[in-house]
Order: C-alpha cells, then structure tokens, then sequence
C-alpha cells in the first residue's frame, strides 16, 4: 500500500518500522491521525491500535483502513489512564509516537506512554524542538537543501486534511535533557528533516 502522499512525518515512518521488535504482538500508534503508519505496523504486528483525540481524524482512519482485519482506531486522549480497553495499563509490546508529544506536556506524554508497554516492550518517539543556539539553526539550515530534493522527489510535501499542527515549545537540548532523565538508557538522535528519535526499551521492571 502506497502512502498517497509524503511529509517530514510520513519520512521517518521506515525509522519507526524498523524499530518493531520481531514476533511483536501488539502495537499502538498514539495520535494516529488518518492511520497511516497503522497500516504499515500491520504488516510487523499481530495487532495494532491506533488512537488518537480527533474524532474526524478516527473516522478518516477507520475508512482507509476499511478490510484490514488486525488493526483498530478509538477517540481516545492517551493521558487518560484508563485502566481498561485500548489505554490499559502494560497492554503493548510496542508503542509508536510520530509528532505528538510537543503538543502536550514531555513528561506526562512520556509518562503515560511508558505506562501502556509490556515488561521488555519499546518504545518510539520521532518528534519536534525548536531551535535556541546557534548551532541549532546551523543544523536546522542544513537540512533546507535534503527536504527540498525529497520534496521534489516525491511530487510535494502534503498533509492529511484537518490535521492539527502546533509549534514545539522545547528546544532540542532540553528535549535530549529531559528523554535521558526520563528514560534512562534510551537512545537519542537529531535528524536532517527537523526530527528526532527517541528510543527506549522498557527493561525497568
């Protein structure tokens, strides 16, 4: 399945795939939106669930995905802390987060995410930070020339109808500061289409 179109997001979906760990039973994918990297972890994961707070989002979601037996979308806040249906506590092996969590607080994103894994499960964050040093905007500029070839390569950069956008609060510096307290051992890195990766497994237990 094609993606139908192309983003700094949709980019690093190949960084998140090759993240979910082999034999992986359930997978969640916080703030869904239309379900596109859903569709995609279907294809590494018995089961996977996509939530996120949008009810036009959810709809979108469950329409493009209309036929595929092992995945499904609810209208959920993931920081609710439910303790049953698809927010329970320890349910999946594997627990993705593509430009979510600088729309709300870090830590009580981290927090609640690292509540949902299995003992052993991994968690992947790709996000936003916005620049303070200079050396951020050195970075930042050079990835000016990498996103217009991608751009072009791919026919433009398009985003799905209604999806929200906010600008980060955290500068980059202060992301890794805060991912290495809250999630120790976990493995940070800055990339070219003003992104990051963060990943951790969840061998705390």
């Amino acid at each position: 399945m094609t993606s139908g179109y192309w983003n700094h997001n949709v980019h690093y979906h190949r960084l998140v795939l090759d993240a979910v760990p082999v034999g992986c039973r359930a997978a969640l994918d916080v703030g869904c939106g239309e379900g596109l990297l859903v569709r995609k972890l279907a294809r590494r994961a018995q089961s996977v669930t996509g939530v996120d707070s949008s009810g036009p989002m959810i709809r979108l979601a469950r329409e493009g995905s209309a036929g595929l037996s092992r995945v499904t979308f609810s209208e959920a806040d993931f920081l609710d802390g439910a303790s049953h249906g698809p927010l329970a506590a320890g349910t999946y092996d594997f627990i993705s987060a593509v430009a979510v969590v600088h729309h709300v607080e870090f830590e009580q994103a981290v927090k609640a995410m690292v509540r949902l894994l299995t003992p052993g499960g991994r968690l992947v964050i790709v996000g936003l930070a916005r620049n303070r040093t200079p050396q951020d905007w050195i970075i930042s500029g050079a990835g000016v020339p990498a996103a217009r070839f991608h751009a072009r390569r791919h026919g433009g950069k398009t985003d799905p109808d209604g999806m929200p956008v906010r600008m980060p609060a955290m500068a980059w510096g202060e992301v890794r500061k805060e991912a290495r307290r809250l999630l120790p051992g976990c493995r940070f890195r800055r990339h070219l289409l003003w992104r990051y990766s963060l990943i951790w497994d969840n061998l705390q237990y």
